[in-house]
């Protein structure tokens, strides 16, 4: 350790500091450090606001920059691997967070709207910029892809060779977002599309994407959905559901799925039955968002449809959350004029923070595909 390393930590030589310096060895990070996973304090406050105010203290101070690091990826990534989470006390709010998810339906149909207007509606020219050509705001398919689009493009055509589309089928498109699975479903497989969403800013973008195909775009609640279609596919919206909505998701997906149809759920997971949420992801990213858990889908599905197959390809959001990065970073200076550097700071720490969680195996990416009452001889599955 240089002389130098030691005199600047002197200088921040509190029992906050002494605490936050004890946890982050654990993960062999450093503060002051010149690797480019270690943190530099700027705001010697850092330390009792982290300590005081947990994951949201952690994420605000870096919006203000009170600390920077080189790879926050990689740092959040060691932080998770070595479970510092599980380490530090929880705040309050953390605490209090946790106890309204269990009591309070914060997907309710009032609720749900929230995080269309606050999030997906941040702007369509942040999410062209950042997003490939078909706009994919979820988990490329990395197998043999070495770019975002071939990656993206991968996917698609898995979910569509899943559900085995076949021309003159109807396909529900619940949480359709920019309209993209909606426009290569219709234009490679020649099906009818119906999406609904929850974003205003999404269905007007997915309706101009889609006037010359055989799509519908709707800004509907999934709850209020009643017709019958030949396959139904969610891509990335059930994270947004909610714990006490998953046997109504289910029940409303077995509703409108015709009886030899096939249903595609392509959902982030976590590992562990809970409803906790991060508390920084909640205020500022995706609000009322909770992660599902392999037991909640298998026991709210299983009154309602036949499980055929589960695929886990968590690992390659790691790949896709850095590729998003690259590109926000790179389009910034045609932003910038319209977001805050706070905002930069904000979307960064968001987009690192969530591939550091992925490529530490903390959370992970599930498509699971159903049928209504099992399909004779079974199901064979793209991958």
């Amino acid at each position: 350790m240089s002389s130098s390393y030691v005199e600047e930590l002197a200088e921040h030589n509190t029992s906050w500091f002494r605490i936050v310096h004890a946890l982050l060895a654990i993960a062999d990070i450093k503060i002051n450090g010149s690797r480019p996973f270690d943190i530099r304090v700027r705001n010697p406050d850092f330390y009792k606001r982290v300590l005081r105010e947990g994951s949201l203290g952690l994420g605000e101070s870096y919006m203000d920059g009170w600390w920077e690091c080189d790879r926050l990826d990689c740092f959040f990534r060691r932080i998770l691997r070595a479970g510092l989470e599980k380490r530090a006390t929880h705040h309050l709010k953390d605490i209090l967070h946790i106890v309204a998810a269990r009591l309070i339906n914060l997907q309710s149909r009032k609720r749900a709207w929230i995080v269309g207007k606050e999030h997906y509606d941040l702007g369509n020219d942040l999410f062209s910029l950042m997003l490939d050509t078909h706009m994919q705001y979820s988990c490329g398919y990395w197998k043999e892809s070495t770019t975002l689009e071939q990656a993206q493009q991968a996917k698609l055509r898995i979910i569509c060779e899943k559900l085995q589309l076949q021309p003159g089928m109807t396909l529900l498109d619940i949480g359709c977002g920019w309209g993209g699975l909606a426009a290569y479903a219709a234009r490679h497989y020649g099906v009818s599309v119906y999406g609904v969403t929850i974003s205003r800013e999404q269905q007007k973008l997915a309706q101009a994407r889609c006037s010359d195909l055989n799509v519908t775009i709707e800004l509907q609640d999934y709850r209020d959905l009643n017709r019958h279609f030949d396959r139904i596919v969610s891509v990335g919206m059930f994270e947004h559901v909610g714990p006490k909505n998953y046997d109504t998701y289910f029940r409303v997906v077995s509703k409108n799925l015709k009886p030899e149809g096939l249903f595609l759920l392509h959902t982030i997971g976590a590992n562990k039955t809970d409803s906790q949420v991060d508390p920084w992801i909640n205020k500022y990213i995706f609000p009322n968002g909770c992660l599902p858990s392999v037991r909640h889908i298998a026991a709210h599905s299983e009154p309602y449809l036949v499980m055929e197959d589960w695929h886990n390809f968590g690992a390659d959001y790691d790949k896709t959350l850095m590729a998003w990065h690259d590109r926000f970073v790179a389009s910034w200076p045609q932003l910038a004029d319209r977001y805050s550097p706070r905002f930069n700071r904000m979307f960064r720490y968001y987009l690192n923070a969530c591939a550091g969680a992925f490529r530490a195996r903390n959370i992970q990416l599930w498509q699971v595909l159903f049928s209504p009452q099992g399909i004779e001889g079974g199901v064979r599955v793209a991958r």
